[in-house]
């Protein structure tokens, strides 16, 4: 999931937050923020205070959590409402977090098959943090992957198997990091823009583990994709992206640009006589109305 935002004071913190790039095919989950978080939450019976979790859990954070933090305007006094109203998510979120170790060794297995692929992949290291119960995740190529501990532990709708649900979000947030930042950085995208960048990173998890990570969709949309695309088809050009992005909720999940979008990525892919190539081009379009030119991508038109 990309935040569609780069402020003054982020970019500062991306000055100091470098995503700790490799050429490993292996996954660096960094964990630290979660145990800083834990510890204040016991021994404040789960009640930290606003000022607590300033001094002792966001100053003594890493860098990447503060990225994640500033891109979605995560204060403390937030982030301590929703300690103090929500407490069952963060119960849920400890007993979820011991899935992280089998999820690693799932991720590395796909990694290793992205970089097949994809020989250039990068593979920045995660941060894993705990926030006031969103954003789930954001991966982008300039500031790497972090993902919301306690949002993407809640977030059954997307995939009611907790680990599966990590590995798929994981690996659409690797795939944004290979992105073109002339488009995962724009401030105002179109919804064309926004569902190629939403929609490849689908495209590219569905390629490493056969499925896309917001599996909801499929039942979702089954019967109305000439419907949804004939919709999503007026609104290319809009910069107004409230009907198709960030609108889910658990009571019903929504973000139908994500699976517009994957659905031209994917139309692209099956057209191309060079599938290595194709990847590439996802990765690295910028031209939206090109992109979408080349695909040959109609509204409910059948694909594989």
């Amino acid at each position: 999931m990309r935040t569609w935002i780069l402020t003054a004071g982020l970019a500062a913190t991306i000055a100091l937050a470098s995503p700790g790039w490799t050429q490993e095919t292996k996954a660096a989950l960094d964990t630290a923020d979660v145990d800083l978080f834990y510890r204040l939450y016991d021994e404040t019976g789960g009640r930290p205070s606003a000022e607590q979790l300033q001094a002792r859990y966001i100053d003594a954070g890493s860098p990447g959590q503060r990225v994640f933090f500033e891109a979605r305007r995560t204060t403390v006094a937030r982030l301590a409402e929703a300690v103090a109203t929500r407490p069952e998510i963060y119960q849920k979120a400890r007993a979820c977090a011991s899935t992280l170790p089998k999820v690693k060794g799932r991720v590395d297995t796909a990694l290793a098959r992205f970089r097949t692929l994809y020989p250039q992949a990068r593979v920045p290291s995660v941060t894993v943090a705990v926030g006031r119960g969103k954003p789930i995740a954001i991966g982008s190529p300039v500031t790497g992957v972090q993902v919301g501990l306690e949002a993407l532990c809640a977030a059954d709708f997307i995939d009611p198997d907790a680990e599966g649900r990590f590995v798929g979000v994981l690996l659409h947030e690797y795939a944004h990091a290979q992105q073109n930042p002339l488009l995962t950085e724009k401030k105002k995208p179109t919804v064309l823009e926004a569902a190629l960048v939403e929609g490849g990173a689908e495209f590219v998890t569905e390629l490493l583990i056969g499925r896309p990570a917001y599996v909801y969709f499929g039942p979702l949309t089954k019967g109305r994709e000439r419907e949804i695309e004939t919709a999503f088809a007026a609104d290319v050009d809009k910069t107004d992206l409230s009907a198709w992005f960030y609108n889910s909720t658990p009571e019903k999940p929504a973000d139908l640009g994500y699976w517009a979008g994957y659905r031209i990525a994917k139309a692209y892919y099956a057209k191309a006589s060079d599938k290595q190539a194709a990847l590439r081009d996802i990765l690295a379009v910028s031209d939206a109305h090109a992109f979408l030119a080349a695909s040959g991508w109609t509204p409910g038109m059948t694909l594989e």
